[in-house]
C-alpha cells in the first residue's frame, strides 16, 4: 500500500492591529479556506495547504505573536504578511513603530508583504517602500506622500504588485490581494475558481497573460535574497552582474550558481521579469508611449523590450494595452 506524501503547508500571516477592519480579516480567512477546499478537490499532492494565522502585538514582548491559527500543529514559516485596512484615523508613528521592525524581519526572511488601503502606512514605516511606487486609498494618498516623501504614491492605481511588496487602494481590495497570493501559491486555475465561487472580480490581465512575476523568496539563501530585494526595490534598472555579485558579497561565478539554484532563473532572466512586470503596470494605468515605457523600465532598445515583453506575456505591448489599459494611449504605440 502506497502512503501518500502530505501536501506542503505554507503560512500566511494577517496582522491584526487596533482598528483593523474585522470584515477584511474575516474575509481573507474565508477566501483562503475556500482556496484550500477547491485545491483539495484536485487530489494533488503538489498543491500546498494554506495555513492562515492572525498576529497581534504583545506589549510585554514588544513583538507580534500568533493569536489564532488554522493549522496550529504545523511547522512552517511565513511566506506572506498581509496588513488589512482600517476605518479609523491615520495611525501615529508610535502605533506603527512597534510592528514595523517585525514586518521588516519577516520580509528579510523571505515573506512577501502586502497591504490594503491604510495598511500601507505600516509598510511605509518599515522603510521597505522607499523609492517604490505604491498605492493607497485616495483619501489618504496625500498624507502618505507627505509623511513618507521617499515613496511615489499613485492612488489612481487599484493595485501595485512589486513582487515582494503589494499595495492595494480600496477598502474592499483585500479580495484581490488574497487572490494574488492564491494565484502565486496555488496557480491561476485555483485563483480563478476561488474568485468565481466567491463571486468577486479577479485581474483579467493576470489570468490572460500569466500571473504577475512572483519571485521565490523562501529559499533561505540570505545573500541571494538581499539581491532580490534590491532588484525589486529599484526595478532592476541599470544593473550588472558585477553589481549584483558585489551586493551579495560573492564572487561572480559563485553568485551565478547560487542565484539560479535559489530562484530558478538566471540573473538576466530575473531582471527581465521584474522589468516586464513594471511595464505591464505602466501599460495598464498610464498613457505613456511604448518607447517611453521601455526606457522607463530600463531598456535602451525598444525593439528588445517588445521582444522580451511578448516572450513573457504572449502579447505585444500595444496589444496588451488595447486589452487591459484603463484608457487609450495618448498616441499610437
Amino acid at each position: 500500500m502506497t502512503t501518500r506524501t502530505p501536501n506542503p503547508i505554507v503560512e500566511i500571516g494577517l496582522l491584526v492591529y487596533p482598528g483593523a477592519q474585522t470584515s477584511a480579516v474575516g474575509g481573507l480567512v474565508d477566501l483562503f479556506e475556500v482556496a484550500n477546499r477547491i485545491a483539495g478537490e484536485q487530489a494533488s499532492s503538489q498543491l500546498p495547504v494554506l495555513r492562515v494565522s492572525q498576529w497581534r502585538f504583545n506589549p510585554d514582548s514588544q513583538r507580534a505573536e500568533r493569536s489564532t491559527d488554522s493549522h496550529a500543529e504545523a511547522d512552517s514559516r511565513l511566506v506572506a504578511v498581509l496588513v488589512p485596512p482600517s476605518l479609523a484615523g491615520l495611525p501615529s508613528s508610535a502605533e506603527l513603530q512597534p510592528l514595523a521592525g517585525w514586518i521588516r524581519e519577516q520580509h528579510a526572511a523571505g515573506a512577501t508583504v502586502g497591504a490594503v488601503c491604510l495598511g500601507a502606512f505600516f509598510l511605509a514605516e518599515t522603510g521597505l517602500l522607499d523609492g517604490r511606487t505604491v498605492t493607497t486609498h485616495w483619501t489618504h494618498a496625500k498624507a502618505l506622500a507627505e509623511r513618507y516623501p521617499r515613496l511615489k504614491v499613485e492612488a489612481d492605481k487599484p493595485i501595485v504588485d512589486d513582487g515582494d511588496v503589494i499595495t492595494t487602494a480600496g477598502l474592499m481590495a483585500w479580495a484581490e490581494l488574497g487572490l494574488r497570493l492564491v494565484d502565486r501559491l496555488m496557480g491561476p486555475s485555483i485563483a480563478t475558481h476561488t474568485a468565481r465561487f466567491l463571486m468577486v472580480e479577479h485581474s483579467d490581465s493576470a489570468q490572460a497573460c500569466g500571473s504577475n512575476f512572483a519571485p521565490i523568496l523562501s529559499h533561505g539563501d540570505a545573500a541571494v535574497l538581499r539581491v532580490q530585494h534590491w532588484l525589486q526595490a529599484g526595478g532592476a534598472v541599470d544593473v550588472s552582474l558585477a553589481a549584483m555579485a558585489e551586493r551579495a558579497g560573492l564572487e561572480e561565478r559563485t553568485f551565478l550558481r547560487r542565484f539560479r539554484s535559489a530562484t530558478g532563473l538566471k540573473p538576466t532572466e530575473y531582471c527581465q521579469h521584474v522589468r516586464v512586470g513594471r511595464a505591464r503596470e505602466l501599460l495598464e494605468f498610464t498613457n505613456g508611449t511604448v518607447d517611453h515605457i521601455a526606457w522607463t523600465v530600463g531598456y535602451q532598445d525598444p525593439g528588445a523590450f517588445r521582444s522580451t515583453f511578448k516572450k513573457i506575456t504572449g502579447l505585444s505591448p500595444s496589444d496588451y494595452r488595447r486589452r487591459f489599459g484603463v484608457s487609450a494611449p495618448a498616441q499610437p504605440a
